[in-house]
This record gives structure tokens, sequence and C-alpha cells, in this order.
């Protein structure tokens, strides 16, 4: 059944990058009721739904509603959603440490949390079907933010998160230090660094596996640094709650997009 299903992401400008790594954009005007397995990725969000907001299964299995706007701390775990109507959002897709600042407290108190900014983003009216404007809009907006905000970085961490990406070892190499560094990841990142390169490890599975000459989950884990399949599969269990056949079966629509968004430097369009 064609849904009509659009996806976009975008580059954002000089200014914000420092901070912000994506924009995205997605509709879907015909959604099934489907449940949706989302895995953590690393980086926080901040999600405008223009449409239907998403149902999310609490810990007892029971649904409830999400708020219209939501800012998505760090994931350890995965989260089951489903649609209630046709979809539309956007969404700013922060840098690990780059939420910090904006949310005005340490990332840490938002970990496995969604938290309803439905207040602070009342003002922002974005056009439906306009992918473009929406992004230009979220930007605009949290470009008012930062400048009022006199936002930073702490170098140590995004020399930590940058080692992290690159698979290597964290700047830091004695007892002391490492503890210092990790107070000050659960601050700026929202979860330990060894958490963050679990789930950065995990995440780099699905850039391997949907890459053209993908040969299958095994060797798209063993790509990303996985030493074998019980490896594999327990990361599988801990982030998506599922096997990697399971999750290949049931992919539809937004986690989908999700697990196909591009978490390398550049993208495929600019704002």
């Amino acid at each position: 059944m064609d849904t009509g299903e659009r996806y976009h992401e975008f580059d954002p400008p000089e200014a914000l990058r420092p901070w912000v790594r994506k924009v995205w954009a997605y509709a879907c005007p015909r959604p099934s009721r489907t449940i949706q397995r989302i895995a953590p990725d690393g980086c926080p969000e901040l999600i405008l739904d223009l449409g239907n907001p998403y149902e999310e299964a609490a810990a007892d299995g029971a649904f409830h509603l999400q708020p219209h706007a939501l800012f998505a701390g760090q994931m350890t775990r995965p989260i089951a959603i489903r649609p209630t109507g046709p979809v539309e959002m956007v969404a700013l897709r922060f840098e690990p440490d780059g939420a910090r600042d904006w949310l005005g407290h340490a990332l840490r108190t938002a970990t496995d949390q969604r938290l309803d900014m439905t207040a602070r983003l009342a003002g922002l009216k974005p056009r439906s079907g306009d992918p473009e404007g929406q992004a230009h809009l979220m930007l605009d907006w949290l470009e008012g933010e930062r400048r009022a905000g006199d936002w930073t970085l702490d170098p140590l961490v995004r020399a930590g998160v940058e080692a992290i990406h690159a698979d290597q070892p964290l700047p830091t190499h004695d007892a002391t230090a490492r503890r210092a560094l990790q107070r000050r990841f659960l601050d700026r990142v929202g979860i330990a660094p060894r958490t963050l390169r679990s789930v950065i490890r995990f995440r780099r599975v699905f850039d391997h596996a949907m890459a053209e000459d993908a040969e299958g989950w095994l060797d798209a884990g063993l790509d990303a640094g996985y030493f074998d399949q019980p490896q594999l599969a327990h990361d599988f269990r801990r982030f998506l709650g599922c096997t990697a056949t399971e999750w290949a079966r049931e992919q539809v629509e937004l986690a989908r997009a999700i697990a196909s968004q591009t978490y390398k430097p550049g993208g495929p369009e600019a704002v």
C-alpha cells in the first residue's frame, strides 16, 4: 500500500553545527497501526508533531499519547510507539553533547525520558507539506535560542565524543581523570562514555547493513566492531528488544526511516 510516506534530512547552518547534527522531517499520511521499535542512537532530539502524535508503550504495556512537542533525551533502552492518525513531524537532532545549554540543566535528568516541550515551542507553527520550510523555521528559532543563551561546549567531553565516534580510546588515561570525565559526560551527554560507545557501535550496524554491498546482519555486526554473533544478538535484545531477524521483518515507517538516517558528517541536503 502506498502510504505517501516521505523523509528528508537537512544540515544545520554553520553557526549551529557545534550543537546540531541534522534536522529531519517525516510524514506518513496513511500510517499502519503497527507497533514500531525505536533504538537508541546516541543523539538527543527535539521533536515537533504537526500531525497526530504517537502513542508510546509504558513499562506496564499500556500506551500513552506523547506530547505534540517533546525533548527525547539519551536512550539506553528501546521504546515502542504506534501512530494514532496521519503523521507529520520535524525534529532537531543534537550532537550527543549539544543539547545541554539549550535544555538548561544536566542531560542525565532527561535520560530515557520524553519531556513535554509544548509550552516552550508554542509559537512555532511550521507549514504542513513543506519539509524544507519546516527545517528553516526550526533552525531559525534555535538560532534565536542560542544567541539568547550564550551556549558553550566542554572541550574534554567533545573530544571524548569524537574519540568514541572514531572508535578510538578516550583522551584520558588514569582512573581519576576517567571518573571526572564520566561525571562531565553525565552532565553534558546524559550517559557514561562506555554506554555511548555501546550505542554508537550498535548504530553503526545499521550503517553497514543498509549499504549496497551488505551481506547480512552478522557481517554488518563484524564490520561495526562486534566480535561474534552472540555479542551482536545481546545488543539487539538490549537496544531493540528483539532479534535482528524480527526487527527486519517488523520495521515499518518511522522506525525504518530512523534506522536509515545519516549519522556521518555532511548529508544529502543543506538549509
